[in-house]
């Protein structure tokens, strides 16, 4: 039989064990993120408003935290302006998974020095100032886990850290709760979109799976985090107006001052006049119309969830949750100082920041897209397949995987345009068949309103494409330089030329030359988008064909030139506004066809009144010149004596279709003296 020692102490032993137990083997309490935080998360030293946490100064952040325990929830979604503490809602989210409810977690900045920047000045100082969840992560150089910039480990899980260029990192680990923020200020990867790549990582865990995403947005049509707003139930907090008590969500519209002559973003400008007094702004009812004052505001901002209101959906929870916070909901920021940041900004010409920063909302630039709409209506019958006004005809041809897109554009004195004919070649670049169709289209001829037939100047043929066609496209194009068939790319960035000198590509086995031209994409379509915006016929304006599908105005006009800031410095990109804009690349090339042959518009005039009879013949200056092949065909005059006979082998070559009318060509580029090394 066991005899206890002497000195057993059991009563102690057994506390020892209950302490153990209740510490390490009892499940953690049924507790709301935002009570955990409020009892456990204090604001370190530095802060506006250092101490333990109260969701009493920034109610709507509650509602923010806990939508990670709300049933089915998959993704939340915070589209915020400054100072609405979205950081913080994030760090109060991150150590309730380490402390309360440990789970392995992921969080993504960036840039590598937005991580480091976030670990110095936000979560060490946080961890730092918060024991009940430090002392549960591993120890700087201890033993008993990793801790350091890259990963922290804690009891249940790991914390790691990383950036949106560093697509290795994010493939290394999965963890069931993922934390992205600034989202819209994330670059796409070689591998792809870093938000959708840190998605992957947390795929694996199913139901239990959470991702949070938070930013300011930026461009509208480019912002991650406004999509993700629309994509969710879209989420807006409500509180009651102080006077008649019925409930709305904050609006700029609402904000008013002596002075103010807008009523949105939309005009804007028209604030840039006139005497304002910021100290004035007060918010007013959109039912009643009462002003309210700062002191009133705070308190409907801080009353709102205990008068039965706050964050409202306005589409059903499917396990996306989305907020939308512009500053204006801060009880930290006055409105006089908002206001006055708005003049700050329209005064020199940032109105992007003000919306992006303090509205939470995208900025869409008023520029350069023509309207699909107006070109429809102004479509024009044509006398004949070639007005008269067009001299010159060039072909754009745009490279797709499953199908090339031509468009033939008649040219005039001053860059005037008619649009002669859009074609889709169906096939696969890569087949064949579809650049026999394209080598038939461009040796066609069409019918000029004079009676003549005029054949293409110039080609330039896309040779970028999406699909991996690009060598193909180098196949078809070899030896077609001197018939002015020119291979060209797209090559982004503003201040390059239309079309610039070729570059000497070697392409397939054989190591035969290509002559590549680079194209000034961005230029290109700046010209055309202007020229499109031509109201009367002229220099620059584009002239349209009735019968023409709609949806060819509609890929014309598909992208839109918008500015948004970077690091305060305003950066110029096209941004498109749907799917499909293949009428636009085909226009761009087009134009560059005709930069690189740079015919003469008189010259082509003077051949095509000659051709039919409208002008005698200039004297020869340059017979040469004249006799270059391509010229003006004439019938040649009947002999006199039939000439002998002559022998022949073979088959006899079939005569070629009879025209309607003089066949115009322009002269080869064979026999030119701009062939040869860069002299284009």
């Amino acid at each position: 039989m066991f005899e206890p020692h002497a000195f057993d102490n059991a009563p102690a032993v057994m506390a020892a064990l209950r302490r153990a137990a209740a510490a390490n083997l009892v499940p953690p309490p049924d507790m709301l993120p935002s009570v955990w935080s409020e009892a456990n998360i204090r604001i370190p030293v530095g802060n506006a408003i250092p101490g333990p946490i109260s969701f009493a100064n920034a109610p709507y952040q509650r509602g923010m935290v806990d939508v990670v325990k709300e049933p089915g929830i998959r993704r939340a979604d915070y589209m915020t302006g400054a100072q609405l503490g979205k950081t913080t809602v994030q760090q109060c989210i991150t150590g309730y998974f380490i402390a309360h409810e440990p789970r392995s977690q992921i969080f993504v900045q960036p840039t590598q020095g937005d991580v480091q920047t976030f670990l110095e000045t936000k979560l060490r100082p946080m961890l730092d100032a918060n024991p009940s969840i430090s002392r549960k992560m591993a120890k700087q150089r201890g033993r008993e886990g990793v801790n350091n910039s890259r990963i922290i480990s804690y009891n249940g899980g790991w914390l790691m850290f990383s950036w949106a260029g560093s697509p290795k990192t994010l493939r290394g680990r999965s963890a069931p709760i993922t934390q992205a923020d600034e989202v819209d200020g994330m670059a796409a990867t070689e591998e792809g979109d870093p938000v959708e790549l840190l998605a992957q990582r947390a795929a694996t865990f199913g139901d239990m799976a959470i991702s949070t995403r938070s930013s300011t947005p930026t461009v509208k049509g480019a912002s991650r985090i406004e999509a993700g707003f629309l994509e969710g139930d879209q989420r807006r907090y409500y509180v009651p107006c102080p006077h008649c008590g019925e409930a709305q969500y904050l609006r700029w519209e609402q904000i008013s001052w002596s002075g103010r002559n807008s009523t949105g973003f939309e005009d804007a400008d028209l604030d840039l006049e006139g005497d304002h007094d910021p100290d004035t702004a007060q918010y007013y009812c959109e039912h009643c119309g009462v002003g309210w004052d700062d002191g009133q505001r705070i308190a409907a901002i801080r009353g709102a969830e205990a008068a039965g209101h706050g964050w409202k959906a306005a589409k059903p929870f499917k396990g996306h949750a989305s907020f939308h916070a512009p500053e204006w909901l801060s009880t930290f920021r006055r409105l006089r100082a908002i206001v006055q940041s708005y003049f700050d900004k329209l005064r020199i010409g940032d109105l992007q920041s003000f919306m992006n920063v303090s509205a939470a909302e995208t900025f869409e630039e008023r520029g350069e897209q023509a309207n699909a709409d107006g070109l429809i209506a102004r479509a024009e019958e044509y006398a004949a397949p070639v007005p008269a006004g067009a001299t010159v005809l060039t072909a754009g041809v745009d490279m797709q995987a499953d199908r090339l897109e031509v468009e033939i554009v008649g040219w005039g004195k001053g860059e005037e345009s008619w649009s002669v004919e859009h074609v889709v070649l169906w096939g696969d670049p890569d087949a064949g068949d579809v650049w026999d169709e394209l080598e038939d289209l461009l040796s066609q001829t069409w019918q000029h309103e004079s009676g003549a037939q005029l054949s293409i100047t110039a080609a330039a043929v896309d040779t970028g494409g999406t699909g991996g066609n690009t060598q193909s496209a180098y196949d078809w194009l070899r030896g077609k330089t001197g018939r002015r068939i020119f291979a060209v790319k797209g090559q982004g960035g503003w201040g390059k030329p239309i079309a610039a000198a070729p570059s000497r590509k070697q392409s397939g086995k054989t190591k035969r030359k290509v002559d590549l031209f680079l194209v000034g994409a961005d230029e290109a379509k700046l010209t055309v988008m202007r020229r499109l915006a031509v109201a009367k016929p002229g220099p620059g304006y584009c002239h349209f064909p009735v019968g023409r599908e709609p949806e060819y105005f509609h890929q014309m006009t598909a992208e839109k030139l918008v500015t948004r800031y970077v690091k305060g410095f305003p950066v110029r990109e096209w941004h498109k506004t749907r799917t499909r804009n293949e009428a636009l690349d085909c226009r761009v090339y087009a134009l560059a066809a005709l930069k690189i042959a740079s015919p003469s518009f008189r010259i082509a005039e003077s051949r095509i009144a000659r051709a039919t009879g409208n002008l005698p013949p200039p004297a020869n200056d340059n017979p040469i010149d004249e006799q270059l092949p391509g010229d003006v065909e004439h019938a040649p005059p009947e002999p006199k004596a039939p000439p002998p006979a002559k022998e022949t082998t073979g088959e006899e070559k079939p005569a070629a279709p009879k025209q309607t009318g003089p066949v115009v060509k322009a002269r080869r580029v064979l026999k030119s003296s701009r062939v040869g090394g860069a002299r284009w």
